[in-house]
């Protein structure tokens, strides 16, 4: 462990060389594009897509780690202007409200005690709520509730959005909050994993009947193929859901589908953007899965017994060495942390390039390791 704390807190000062440089050209009230373009962020003044909660994210997590004002200073306006998003109602119908909600004004409110992100936050739950069908137990992804094809289709990604509605819970006291998160997260156990442990990236609810329909994917190579990132969303989106309600199956849930992970990996230890993909095949990588598989198996140690945490630090030490020695940018132009991401191949984008959720996870398992007691 001690040499992977070493390794940690070198590869920290390295993102936050990348921060600063960053804040210094782009300004404090900007955020980076989802994926990069030739491996550079654009940023832009725009706050309209699902993804600017991970760079608000990196800054808060900056300011964690060094309490240093200048990173404060910089997520405070990030912060203000996703409650300014919120007032403008600027593409919030969707369910990734956690993302960008937790990120920065949950963030805030836990780092500061700002009031007026803690309000944002709670409405930022309420909003995420008006997603959620009691027939199903589950939040719509994406779409128009009453669209035929999005009626009732969930995702694994929601697994990281759904600890907003916990938190709320938490807060005000208001079981509603927790109730709908948990049904999510139990449709989730119940229909998003398979029975060998892999996992559906998308699954369709019938919103009249309750009853369950099939399973899709939808930037997966395949509907029975199993998509790396959406795995990596449930190795830290599980144990996130026992965190919150102490429910041991998700605690086994989040074992199974992570052992499912390892076996799957590469001999560089970072996933091909899809886990049916092994050595010797021409496919892109996906390092951002990597660096959310990290974290996932982190939140894990805490209640793994001692041959799981054996394993989990072996691969830990194995994912974050890779990623340091063969991903990261040093030795790039890049404007960003990680290379060799993918955001979605199906549908040509972001393929071969950073993207920031990738940059953000790899972050904070940094974080947690080096501050590990």
């Amino acid at each position: 462990m001690m040499h992977l704390k070493e390794l940690a807190a070198k590869e920290i000062e390295f993102v936050l060389s990348k921060i600063d440089s960053n804040l210094d050209k782009y300004g404090y009230d900007t955020f980076p594009r989802a994926a990069s373009v030739n491996n550079v962020y654009e940023f832009s003044k725009d706050n309209n897509d699902w993804t600017e909660g991970f760079w608000t994210g990196m800054l808060w997590n900056a300011y964690r780690y060094t309490k240093n004002p200048k990173y404060k200073d910089a997520a405070m306006v990030q912060t203000r202007l996703f409650q300014e998003r919120f007032d403008k109602n600027i593409k919030l119908e969707h369910h990734d409200l956690g993302f960008l909600y937790i990120y920065s004004c949950v963030y805030c409110y836990e780092l500061t005690g700002d009031e007026t992100a803690l309000e944002y936050a709670i409405k930022a739950a309420d909003k995420l709520m008006t997603r959620y069908n009691e027939k199903a137990g589950v939040i719509q992804a994406w779409g128009d509730l009453s669209d035929p094809n999005q009626s009732g289709r969930f995702i694994i990604d929601c697994l990281i959005n759904i600890p907003l509605l916990f938190w709320a819970s938490e807060i005000t006291g208001d079981k509603k909050y927790y109730d709908a998160a948990y049904r999510h997260a139990k449709a989730s156990q119940k229909y998003i994993v398979r029975p060998d442990n892999s996992t559906f990236h998308t699954f369709h609810m019938d919103v009249v009947t309750g009853e369950p329909r099939f399973g899709t994917t939808h930037q997966g190579y395949s509907d029975s193929s199993c998509w790396a990132r959406g795995q990596a969303w449930g190795v830290y989106g599980f144990p996130l859901a026992y965190k919150h309600t102490k429910d041991t199956s998700f605690l086994e849930t989040a074992y199974r589908i992570t052992d499912y992970f390892l076996e799957h990996l590469p001999k560089d230890s970072v996933p091909f953007w899809d886990l049916i993909f092994t050595d010797g095949d021409k496919q892109p990588r996906d390092s951002s899965s990597g660096a959310i598989a990290l974290c996932g198996m982190l939140e894990q140690l805490g209640t793994a017994d001692e041959a799981r945490k054996s394993k989990y630090m072996d691969y830990i030490e194995k994912i974050t060495t890779s990623l340091a020695n063969n991903y990261a940018t040093k030795n790039s132009d890049s404007n960003g942390i990680l290379l060799h991401a993918t955001y979605a191949l199906p549908q040509n984008n972001g393929i071969d390039e950073c993207n920031i959720w990738g940059d953000h996870y790899y972050f904070e398992a940094l974080i947690k390791i080096a501050m590990a007691d």
